[in-house]
Formats: structure tokens, C-alpha cells, sequence
């Protein structure tokens, strides 16, 4: 859409009131505006779940490929593990690549390329080649978050960023819930390599719809920035600042900040748990209470169904509640987290509706600090840097899954799941404490505001 927007068009470089003026008095600019913002969400939100099915059908395929190829589960956990060191370097590569790219063409590459990948999994059988293709998936799967954080960053205002990243955020437990039904099924009744072979068409058909459907910023196609359209106070000085700063000093900007580097450890630990759960519970599932492929994607799905409103809710309440500080939620969630694993431990032989009712509570407490600590890492960094901080945590975050992966795995092989679990809740306390440490800090930009 190229329409003229009208006279704001022409004065962007004319002070900040007239500016906000200008689009508050042109209904064709505000009309396009609302258009875009919707059409930016729902593209996004569709696309990066589409990555799940992509992404985490291997897990859905181990207990089977387990069963057929006689490999280990410290042998499937270091594939997972690789993909996740690998997945949390390009997060953070990525992540500073996207804040100099076109978020429209990065997030389709990377969804092109692992559908490719997908499809190529279907087709192996050794070890080698099973983790060689994973390593890749992982390199193309961490294109996907930066761009959309670019998306999020610049489509949507600082004062609402907590509700409307937490209602993005659905896209994950949509995404993770529908490969864990679609898998099971697939699985069942066509075999493994059926997991693989029909996630990867269909991440194809959406990697040429998100082509059709993004545009990377609201200047992009002759819109203002979203401060104005939302008509909120823009610090006009810092925006001049980070358009100066050099790469290496935006890097820098980004390492030197202690509060990114707390989320970051918060992360790590949420991850561990998030991972731990989601990668290893089909397995759990099947070896502990005898659940079937397809019965064990439904509980799982009730975990990635309840983290949508889990996400949702923390982004909410961190906005209207907390006034834009994130540390607060995810630490009561984190705690909560941690007694709700301790109850699933010993709910182990426990009946069908109570995992499911403790799987649902699980993936509700998990998902809130997930979706904050990625708004965090905006708020502390400049609107320039936002893709190198989120990419800097989401490296963090994929050092816990790397732990979650072969670690969940070695413990497993040698204590049991009880081991596990153990793991998992000491991992959630410690990431209480972490987010803890940000508990009075905002972004700068609501530092003004009570």
C-alpha cells in the first residue's frame, strides 16, 4: 500500500507536536496505520509459529526414532544440545545482522530455509546426519525471532509493548501446541518421517505468504514513527544519539548494560525449565504412565496452549500494574514455577486429567518470564539495539536449553526422571532470584511516568 498520507508525510523533519499533529488530524494516515499494525501482528504471529512446526518436531519424532534407530537418550540430547549452542550464538548474530536488515525478507529466508531442512530430516537415518541437519535448522531457525523483535519494536509503542508482545507471544504456544497434535498423529498413523515431510510443506507455503505480508518499518512505506502516532513523548535527543552510534558502539552499549546481563541468566534458567519440559515430556510421558504418541502431543499442547494466556497476562499486568517494570511478575511466576514442578514430581502416578491440569499450569507459569525477559531486553536497550539485547539474551536462553538438552538427558540416564525434575526446579528458583536483581528498573522512555 503506497497511498499518500498526507501533509505529516512532508513535515517529518518539522518539530515533534506538529508531527503528532499531523497524524492525529489525517484520518486516511491513522486508518493505515491501524491496517498495518493489524496485518504486521497477525503475519507475524502466524509466521513465527509456523517455525515451531519446523522446529520442534524432532522432539515429537524422538521417542519413535528411538524405538526404530536404537539410539540413546544422551545421544538424541546432544543433537538437541548442538542445535541450542548453535540456535543461541545466531540468536545473538542475528540479532544484530536484523537491526540492519529488511525484517520482511530476514524472517522468510529463515522459515524457506528450515522447511528445506524439515523435509531433509524426513529422508536420514544416521546419527551424523541427523545432527549435521539439526546444526543447520538451528542457524535458519534463530532468524526468526530478531526480525520479529524489530517488528514488535518498531510497530508498537513502548507503553504498550508488555500487552502487545505478550498477546505475539501466543504464537508460541499456537505454533508448539500444533506441532505436538499434528506430530502425534503423524506419527501414529503414517510413521516419523511424516513429521518431518508435512511441517516443512507447510512452512513453505507460509515463508511465501509472510513474503507477501510484511514490511519492515512504519517509516518503510511513509508512516512516522509509532510514538507519534500513539501520540506519546519522544526523547528526540537519544533518537539523534543512537542514530550515531557506530556498530562496535552499539555493541558495546548492549554488553556493558548489567541489567540485559541479568535477564539473560533469568532466561537461562527459564529455558532450562521451558526446554526441559517441552523437548523431554513425550518421552517422560510415554516411559513413566505409558501414553501414546498422540495421547502424549495432547498433554503437551495443554502446556503450549496455557502459555498463551500465561504470556498474555504477565505482558498485562507488567503495563497496567507493575507501570512498565518486568522483574516483579517474573519473579512471582518463577517461584509459582518452581512449587508447580515440585507437585508435578510427585504427581508422577498421578491420573490423565491431574498431569494435564499440572501441565497446564506449568506452561502458564513458564511462558510469562519468557515473554518478559525478551521486553526487558528491549526496554534496557536503545530502539536501535533492540535486536542485538533480545538477541543477547536469547543466546542465554539457549545456553539453558543446551543444559536442558544433554543435561536433562545424562541426569535422566543415571537418576531417573525424579533427577530431572530436581534439575528443573532448581533451575526455576534460581531464575527468580535473577530477575529479582531487576526488580525497580523500567525502560528509560517510562522513567517519566509514575
Amino acid at each position: 500500500m503506497t497511498a499518500s498520507y498526507g501533509n505529516f508525510t512532508e513535515n517529518l523533519s518539522s518539530s515533534q507536536d506538529s508531527q503528532a499533529s499531523d497524524i492525529v488530524h489525517c484520518p486516511l494516515a491513522r486508518k493505515n496505520y491501524r491496517y498495518w499494525r493489524l496485518r504486521i501482528m497477525y503475519s507475524i504471529m502466524l509466521g513465527y509459529a509456523t517455525y515451531y512446526l519446523v522446529r520442534m518436531n524432532f522432539s515429537m519424532a524422538m521417542p519413535a526414532i528411538e524405538a526404530e534407530l536404537g539410539y540413546t537418550k544422551t545421544q538424541l540430547g546432544w543433537i538437541l544440545s548442538v542445535h541450542s549452542i548453535i540456535y543461541g550464538i545466531g540468536k545473538f548474530v542475528n540479532g544484530y545482522i536484523s537491526d540492519r536488515s529488511n525484517a520482511r525478507y530476514f524472517m522468510t529466508c529463515g522459515l524457506f530455509g528450515s522447511a528445506l531442512i524439515s523435509v531433509f530430516m524426513g529422508l536420514g537415518s544416521g546419527l551424523i546426519i541427523f545432527t549435521a541437519l539439526w546444526s543447520v535448522n538451528a542457524w535458519l531457525q534463530s532468524m526468526g525471532w530478531p526480525p520479529v523483535v524489530r517488528l514488535l519494536t518498531h510497530w508498537f509503542s513502548p507503553r504498550e509493548l508488555g500487552t502487545k508482545w505478550g498477546f505475539w507471544a501466543a504464537s508460541h504456544g499456537i505454533g508448539g501446541a500444533a506441532i505436538m497434535i499434528l506430530g502425534g498423529y503423524l506419527i501414529e498413523y503414517y510413521g516419523w518421517r511424516y513429521a518431518f515431510f508435512i511441517p516443512g510443506a507447510l512452512a513453505f507455503c507460509i515463508a511465501v505468504f509472510l513474503l507477501n505480508r510484511l514490511r519492515d518499518t512504519p517509516e518503510s512505506i511513509g508512516l512516522p514513527p509509532v510514538e507519534r502516532y500513539k501520540k506519546e513523548a519522544i526523547d528526540e535527543l537519544s533518537l539523534a544519539q543512537d542514530e550515531k552510534l557506530t556498530h562496535w558502539e552499539q555493541i558495546k552499549l548492549v554488553l556493558g548494560n548489567p541489567l540485559i546481563w541479568y535477564v539473560g541468566m533469568g532466561n537461562l534458567c527459564v529455558y532450562i525449565v521451558r526446554m526441559g519440559v517441552f523437548t523431554w515430556a513425550p518421552t517422560f510421558l510415554k516411559e513413566m504412565k505409558g501414553y501414546t504418541p498422540l495421547s502424549s502431543g495432547w498433554q503437551v499442547a495443554s502446556f503450549e496452549i496455557a502459555g498463551i494466556s500465561g504470556g498474555f497476562l504477565a505482558g498485562w499486568i507488567s503495563d497496567k500494574v507493575f507501570h512498565g517494570r518486568r522483574g516483579p511478575v517474573s519473579v512471582l511466576y518463577m517461584i509459582a514455577l518452581g512449587f508447580s514442578l515440585f507437585y508435578f514430581l510427585q504427581s508422577s502416578l498421578g491420573s490423565p486429567m491431574l498431569d494435564t491440569l499440572v501441565m497446564i499450569a506449568v506452561g502458564y507459569l513458564v511462558y510469562g518470564p519468557q515473554v518478559l525477559a525478551g521486553v526487558a531486553a528491549a526496554d534496557f536497550a536503545s530502539k536501535k539495539a533492540a535486536g542485538t539485547a533480545t538477541g543477547l539474551i536469547g543466546t542465554f536462553a539457549y545456553a539453558g536449553a543446551a543444559l536442558s538438552g544433554v543435561g536433562t538427558g545424562l541426569i535422566v540416564d543415571m537418576c531417573g526422571w525424579s533427577g530431572g525434575f530436581v534439575f528443573f526446579i532448581t533451575a526455576a528458583f534460581l531464575g527468580a532470584g535473577f530477575f529479582a536483581l531487576t526488580w525497580h528498573h523500567r525502560a528509560s522512555v517510562l522513567k517519566q511516568e509514575v
